[in-house]
């Protein structure tokens, strides 16, 4: 840990200049995360004429501009470089350096999320002149607790990244098990579908699965959906489950390990 802290801000200043060198590609990625859009134009139409549930067209556009942000801010590819490494054998010269291979993928991906920011900075302004002042957060104590969330939803997404990529190590292609993941992420995070609009069983099934951690439970911070109990709450389930995939993380990638070494990488 001594080591990682004093190179902690040489790997953030390759990250970043790795981004910065790769900045087409990095805007590629991050136009492909621009499915709440769709939604919102989708949405809105249909609450154009009566509300649907709670939801009017304005809280239509907080809700999917606010999930693009938190989309763009927390999200993580380390899973597709984890593949590559494991399959193209590279990862044998991580094992090699004194820093665990997830310290240095979580500051390589730490370091692209000022451009994100820069990224995201236009839309949250679009948000505040598009819905007005009654769909963006002014309670100073629940900003607090989004940033929180926002932390622990970039932890949730970055650590079952490196779970399902570590499992590369176990079978051929993990994206496989990624691909399925996503999917479900899609449906239960509320990145396609509010969760409040969703049946009651599967909306209360979510509450208890790490995807709406991941999205949903920022957003709705972020927009003013809930109070600071319910925020507070939520994010004491939602460090639960960071807690829970740090754990299932450093089991996966020790049996992981165990096996590539006894393979000969």
């Amino acid at each position: 840990m001594r080591v990682f802290l004093r190179a902690f801000p040489a790997l953030l200043r390759v990250g970043f200049a790795e981004a910065m060198a790769y900045r087409a590609e990095f805007l590629v990625w991050t136009l492909c995360t621009t499915m709440p859009l769709v939604m919102l134009a989708i949405w809105t139409a249909v609450a154009r004429d009566a509300p649907v549930g709670m939801f009017t067209p304005s809280r239509f556009a907080a809700y999917y501009l606010g999930a693009l942000i938190v989309r763009t801010v927390t999200g993580s590819w380390v899973v597709w470089e984890m593949n590559h490494e494991i399959r193209t054998g590279t990862l044998s010269l991580r094992l090699l350096r004194p820093i665990h291979p997830f310290l240095a993928y979580s500051a390589q991906h730490l370091a692209a999320i000022p451009l994100r920011g820069i990224l995201a900075l236009p839309v949250a302004t679009i948000m505040l002149l598009s819905t007005g002042s009654g769909h963006v957060l002014t309670d100073p104590v629940q900003a607090i607790v989004l940033v929180v969330a926002l932390l622990g939803a970039w932890l949730i997404t970055f650590l079952a990244m490196t779970v399902i990529g570590t499992l590369g190590l176990f079978i051929d292609r993990s994206i496989a098990v990624f691909e399925v993941w996503l999917g479900a992420f899609m449906v239960l995070s509320g990145y396609l579908i509010p969760l409040d609009l969703l049946p009651p069983w599967v909306s209360t099934l979510a509450k208890w699965l790490p995807f709406r951690y991941m999205l949903g439970h920022p957003v709705e911070i972020m927009i003013g959906m809930t109070d600071r109990a319910q925020a507070l709450a939520g994010c004491l389930v939602q460090w639960a489950w960071v807690g829970l995939f740090l754990l299932l993380s450093r089991a996966t990638w020790h049996a992981g390990v165990r096996r590539f070494e006894a393979y000969g990488g």
